[in-house]
């Protein structure tokens, strides 16, 4: 019995530490607002709401327990009142003694059933903001390629960030403090009702008064919440362009013309939430007039029914506590209205990227379980979806089995969209692409990538140590399968000067290393997944030549029995290529052999002598930069 009583509460515990997904509440069937996408967040929220209504009733029930004693205690003190002013028999003295027990136990039971109610009410909302955040993360793995090249990286951090920050502000707001002030408000009226009908009809008066001054607002505030919520994500896109562009900027004396621009945007972005803070203020201070003048007209109002018989001195405490709690509830709720309209206004946001469709489907897709590595363009054309002109254009290439290709053409000549294509971030416009004879639109890509591994022309790493930088994604691996690619990549040349080796921590971006020595390590976090399918996209740009032999050497080795995919700057790196194809304005205009190209004196000849006068000069300009150093040097000494 104890043994199933475990296994019971151990699953409970996992199915509670479950991030729910919350990506079906952004259906499309949500109906725009005037024709507009923008101002569907309400009904949004609403759905959140009802996702989670057995919580949420429950929490309301433990609200209503827990907050007793603000309405029983203007009872019991008008009772007291009335007793105190009563003469003193038998009668008055157990009265007394029933209204002090009944404030003691109301008083008590608010110490467990607030405990439960806080419970109740923050898991749910924490729960809710893991879920929002969970479900903007997947949505954004699952978006392809062009979906993130097309949007700024500083606006999705925006949104990720302030918008689901806002998002929790507004989850918050309406569980506790929205719909409890509605409940106080309905008590504290259904109890003035109970007494006289005549004084709560003066209580309601300020329900209409409030609801007038807050509609007088509430456009102005959503239209201010908008404005201000786009310039902000503005500012976070140049902030996070500024930090990628720091180089560029120092290196060309650029710091006064980036910080101008920047304090320009601060500026726009500083006004528009000056706009929104003073119409909030204006909004707070009409309120909180309002409420007192209401106050005082209460107070009067009573005692001119008391001082006429119609009500006891007691009466008056409890209608101006009912009051006070009936208008303390009316200008809470009306005071976290801006709040809603910035939590709507996220919902929005978020929306944005939650409805793009512009998504990788693996729903019904074939998942390889192996892959043999063929790949056939069959009259493959791409363009991009605004784009007119084709970047890749009837291309057909039958790739054999462990055959390396290596695929050669000036700078936007279609080269990385053939790489794309295959890694599958790009569909093609035309043609089919087939791996292993599976078109490649039916295979889910994210099972097929489990067979790829790419080396980029631009080195991508994260701040962490270079052995967790080779291992990403993989788990139980071998010591020896580390320490192997780490030789085989050349890391060892400067890994062994580190005072941590391969665990030594290399800064965001990999910023601790030089060019060279990030390329190394994102060729060793390659070779590490055993590839059926490699692909370099001019893998050893960033290496000097020695370390380029060095891992030309190791990749020589590796692609042996693998499909590989070579886009090369250094064209005499790809001697040993079973295949050449040359690329021009999108289109395949030889393919061969190296040395049957070069015989053939074509567009392959003509790359290969531009590229070596190239480098010869460039090799030239460095000796002579570095001879005018050393003579500098000499005359400074």
């Amino acid at each position: 019995m104890s043994a199933a009583k475990g296994t019971e509460t151990s699953k409970y515990k996992r199915s509670d530490n479950v991030i729910p997904d919350f990506e079906h509440l952004f259906d499309e069937d949500a109906p725009p607002k005037n024709g507009k996408k923008r101002g569907t967040g309400f009904l949004y929220y609403k759905r959140l709401l009802q996702k989670n209504k057995g919580g949420f009733c429950l929490s309301l029930f433990m609200f209503i327990l827990k907050n007793l004693p603000v309405w029983v205690i203007p009872i019991i003190t008008a009772n007291i009142i009335d007793l105190a002013s009563s003469q003193l028999t038998g009668e008055t003295v157990r009265g007394l003694i029933i209204n002090g027990a009944v404030l003691v136990v109301v008083l008590l039971q608010n110490i467990p059933t607030h405990v439960v109610y806080s419970r109740i009410t923050d898991k749910m909302i924490r729960k809710t903001g893991a879920g929002m955040r969970g479900t903007v993360i997947r949505k954004l793995q699952h978006l392809s390629i062009t979906y993130h090249k097309e949007i700024e990286t500083g606006k999705l951090q925006s949104k990720f960030l302030k918008d689901i920050e806002s998002v929790d502000a507004l989850n918050t707001n309406m569980i506790k403090v929205l719909i409890p002030n509605i409940i106080v408000a309905l008590v504290s009226i259904g109890i003035s009702v109970y007494n006289s009908r005549l004084v709560t009809l003066f209580f309601l008066i300020i329900v209409p008064a409030n609801v007038l001054l807050t509609q007088f607002f509430r456009k102005r505030m959503s239209r201010k919440n908008h404005k201000y919520r786009v310039e902000n994500e503005i500012v976070s896109a140049k902030f996070s362009n500024m930090l990628g562009m720091l180089p560029v900027t120092k290196a060309h004396g650029l710091e006064d013309e980036e910080i101008a621009q920047c304090d320009r945007n601060i500026r726009r972005l500083t006004a528009r939430g000056l706009a929104v803070d003073r119409t909030n203020s204006y909004f707070g201070s009409a309120l909180w007039v309002v409420a007192n003048l209401m106050s005082g007209a209460c107070l009067i109002f009573c005692a001119v029914f008391a001082l006429k018989g119609l009500i006891s001195p007691g009466d008056i405490v409890l209608y101006q506590s009912m009051f006070a709690s009936i208008n303390g509830a009316v200008q809470t709720i009306v005071n976290v209205l801006p709040t809603f309209a910035v939590g709507f206004e996220a919902i929005d946001s978020l929306s944005e990227i939650m409805l793009s469709k512009d998504v990788e489907e693996t729903a019904g897709k074939k998942k390889p379980a192996f892959l043999d590595g063929r790949v056939k363009f069959d009259h493959v054309s791409y363009k991009y979806p605004n784009g007119s002109a084709y970047v890749v254009e009837d291309f057909s290439l039958d790739v054999k089995q462990g055959e390396c290709i290596a695929v050669v053409g000036a700078s936007g000549s279609g080269k990385s969209t053939l790489m794309n294509l295959i890694i599958g971030f790009l569909k093609p416009t035309e043609g089919a692409l087939y791996i292993d004879d599976n078109d490649i639109t039916e295979l889910s890509l994210p099972d097929y990538r489990h067979f790829i591994s790419v080396v980029p022309q631009n080195s991508v790493l994260f701040a962490g140590s270079i052995r967790q930088n080779i291992v990403y994604g993989l788990e139980n691996v071998d010591e020896k399968d580390v320490e192997r690619v780490a030789e085989m990549a050349n890391l060892n040349e400067f890994v062994k000067d580190l005072p941590d080796g391969l665990d030594t921590f290399i800064g965001e971006q990999g910023g601790k290393l030089s060019g060279g020595q990030k390329q190394r390590v994102t060729i060793a976090r390659a070779l590490i997944r055993d590839p059926r399918i490699l692909i370099l996209d001019e893998a050893t740009s960033a290496l000097d030549n020695i370390s380029e032999y060095q891992v030309q050497k190791a990749i020589s080795s590796l692609i042996k029995g693998r499909t590989t995919f070579i886009v090369a700057h250094r064209l005499s790196t790809i001697r040993d290529a079973d295949r050449i194809v040359v690329m021009d304005a999108g289109k395949c205009v030889e393919t061969g052999t190296y040395d049957e190209l070069m015989e053939k004196k074509g567009r392959f000849y003509e790359l290969k002598c531009l590229n070596d006068m190239n480098y010869k000069i460039a090799e030239e300009s460095l000796n002579e930069g570095e001879a005018a150093s050393a003579e500098e040097t000499g005359k400074a000494v």
